[in-house]
């Protein structure tokens, strides 16, 4: 297996090059040359497989560089009872006929980015120290990716974490699981600005080849295809506990911001997976549901960008975006350089109609239907949500079609986001043991103005 840049670079390489590298060199995000097919006797084969065995299994048609052994053996210590609370790791939380969440939100730090971190924190520790390196992780965070990766990444030899988050744009829960940590390779970044500031910087950062190269900067936002792929296999997973055969259909709605946990459902749909549809649904900050509405693709500035009640999702760029509308456009590298280059832009009419063979609808959701989809679980289906998955519920809710079961991605734990469950409830959501008091955990943290320059010194300063 070999990957290739979005923008065009034709060069081809494998997958523990592109593991420590994060953007490809023109800029451009990788993808495999071609998507492997899975087909009906593998599905079959699968369906008895453990969320280990089946992780194993979808990432050995990408991985080639890693002995089978050693891949197997990272995938075993990766997904177990005991980081993820339950031996299903992602099982389904039925709602009613033909609508459930799939819970990703059991990992160590009740988010679905776990799901992937997890395994990115082996896969960084394998790799280093299979060649004697050590890296350096730049990375931005709206909420959750940050504390994942800083879970996963805390203790790892060779490995050092910078993380960006908006100064004041994440919860309180959010922000003390991150700040909380004292472990010497973790630093925590607050920048004056949001999310999509954060992640500029990351790109600039990134884009500067002679830095990169020379402080072994890599990255463990969805940028990483590793990242990406790890989350492909929920989808897998999903999809086999919610059928009894591969003549079913099933959709998926997805609460998403940057784009990644949607664009691993592309994938997985690309290899074959009997999806419907692929529901993306956004908060106020809805650039992705315009695009998929009319074609047009508007990044907001910082000043457009709305502070909501699904944080995690405040998204005005979407940096994994690239990728679909790489495929999109036939795997037009040039075409999508100079898309990408100019900022936003519009589809033609002939290039939105070819979004329905991928699959793609969309839908939005605003803090009153937050509210009102929250109360509605606790009492239609006496589930309590947090507001993120209430933004895809809500989503689904409206885009459910007869005889195609719809899972919604649960993306997060309640607790992470109590005001608003308070608001929408009335009360308190219950933390799992030993999170009682994290807000009053000393914090260590650094704030900063939106500047690439001062990160880089940052850097440079506390290797």
């Amino acid at each position: 297996m070999r990957y290739i840049s979005t923008r065009g670079d034709k060069t081809e390489r494998r997958f523990c090059e592109i593991l420590l590298e994060g953007l490809a060199p023109d800029g451009g995000l990788y993808l495999p040359v071609a998507y492997p097919q899975v087909s009906d006797a593998t599905l079959t084969k699968w369906r008895n497989l453990s969320y280990a065995e089946l992780a194993f299994e979808i990432l050995s048609l990408y991985i080639d560089d890693i002995p089978a052994e050693d891949l197997r053996a990272i995938t075993q210590r990766t997904y177990t009872e005991a980081v993820f609370g339950t031996a299903a790791i992602t099982p389904l939380k039925q709602l009613e006929p033909g609508l459930a969440l799939e819970a990703l939100s059991n990992g160590p730090t009740l988010a679905f980015k776990d799901m992937a971190m997890q395994l990115l924190g082996q896969l960084f520790e394998y790799e280093l120290g299979r060649r004697g390196e050590t890296l350096n992780i730049l990375g931005a965070t709206s909420g959750d990716t940050g504390s994942a990766a800083e879970y996963a990444m805390r203790g790892k030899a060779g490995v050092n974490v910078f993380m960006l988050s908006p100064l004041g744009r994440m919860s309180p829960f959010q922000q003390a699981q991150m700040f909380s940590l004292q472990d010497k390779n973790i630093h925590n970044i607050a920048v004056e600005g949001v999310f999509d500031d954060c992640q500029d910087i990351v790109k600039a950062v990134s884009n500067d080849l002679a830095f990169k190269r020379q402080h072994k900067i890599g990255t463990v936002n969805s940028i990483n295809w590793a990242r990406l792929l790890a989350q492909v296999v929920y989808y897998f997973a999903g999809y086999l506990q919610a059928t009894k055969s591969n003549s079913d259909k099933v959709s998926f709605c997805v609460p998403s911001g940057n784009f990644g946990n949607v664009c691993a459902g592309h994938v997985a749909r690309q290899m074959g997976l009997p999806i419907a549809k692929l529901v993306v649904a956004t908060n106020e900050n809805d650039v992705l549901d315009e695009f998929f509405r009319t074609g047009s693709y508007r990044p907001r500035g910082s000043a457009e960008t709305h502070e909501t009640s699904s944080p995690s999702m405040d998204i005005s760029k979407a940096s994994n975006f690239e990728r679909f509308v790489f495929d999109l456009l036939g795997r037009n590298g040039a075409r999508v350089k100079a898309l990408f280059g100019a900022g936003g832009f519009a589809l033609t009419a002939e290039e939105h109609a070819a979004i329905a063979r991928f699959g793609f609808s969309s839908g939005r959701s605003t803090h009153a239907d937050r509210l009102a989809t929250i109360k509605l679980c606790h009492q239609r289906y006496g589930q309590l949500i947090d507001t993120h998955t209430a933004d895809g519920l809500k989503v689904a809710l409206e885009q459910r079609e007869p005889g195609v079961t719809m899972l919604v991605l649960e993306t997060a734990l309640p607790a992470k986001f109590a005001a608003t469950i308070r608001e929408a409830l009335d009360i308190e959501p219950p933390r799992p043991a030993g999170l009682e008091n994290i807000e009053a955990l000393p914090k260590r943290v650094t704030e900063m103005k939106a500047d690439a320059q001062a990160v880089k010194q940052f850097i440079v300063d506390h290797v």
